[in-house]
């Protein structure tokens, strides 16, 4: 997961001086803020000297997702105040994709936040690291590392079927991600996350239904006629 992360952190550090800030403003944002696709506009947003309502919008848009993850996010199983402030915060699209798959159901406290923690250190280990090479190295050098995250999500989903075969969900998923690209292209993500949401939870109340359906014989269907 390091990486997959370092690399695009150390792209942030590179955006963060190459925008005009000083080169600790990548360790602050990437220590603090810890959100990838926000601390991006977050850089250009800050450069612009935009309005402080203008951020809070755009941190609601962007980071909506987390709504989801919380539905299924163990944070139960979190034990103290502290554990559970930082797993709250620290809440990312990797921290939520290793703790919700089969294998990690009987993870403890200690590890889960462990595996926060060390993803929250190589983001701000990268984010340093491009601040501090950024008057070295050109913005441009780092092309393509991008990707490094999208190849991780890929092989992070092909990892949850496999262990949870299940065709039908996967079907719907890449339905609504589609979908939400063609129909809502400006706000794909939180579109297609509420689309699947929905069809989910249709489907369960559907089962639900269906196992409270009574099932055998209709009374009197067996009695001996007279």
């Amino acid at each position: 997961m390091a990486l997959g992360m370092i690399p695009l952190g150390v792209a942030f550090g590179l955006l963060v001086l190459h925008s005009g800030l000083a080169w600790w403003w990548a360790t602050v944002f990437s220590a603090v803020v810890f959100a990838g696709s926000l601390e991006f506009l977050l850089v250009g947003m800050v450069a612009a000297a935009a309005p402080l309502a203008q951020v809070a919008v755009t941190a609601a848009v962007v980071n909506c997702r987390h709504v989801f993850y919380a539905l299924s996010f163990p944070l139960h199983r979190l034990r103290g105040p502290v554990a559970r402030t930082y797993g709250t915060s620290a809440l990312t699209d990797e921290a939520h994709a290793f703790t919700t798959g089969p294998d990690a159901q009987r993870w403890s406290s200690t590890r889960i936040v462990s595996l926060q923690v060390v993803l929250h250190a190589s983001w701000v280990t990268g984010a340093t690291l491009g601040g501090l090479l950024g008057d070295v190295l050109p913005l441009d050098s780092l092309h393509g590392l991008d990707f490094a995250l999208s190849a991780l999500f890929t092989v992070l989903a092909v990892d949850a079927y496999r262990a949870q075969p299940d065709l039908r969900t996967a079907v719907v998923a890449l339905a609504c991600a589609l979908g939400a690209m063609v129909l809502l292209p400006g706000q794909a993500l939180p579109a297609a996350y509420a689309g699947f949401t929905a069809l989910l939870l249709l489907r369960h109340g559907a089962g639900r239904r269906r196992a409270r359906r009574p099932t055998g014989r209709r009374p009197g269907s067996g009695a001996r006629r007279a």
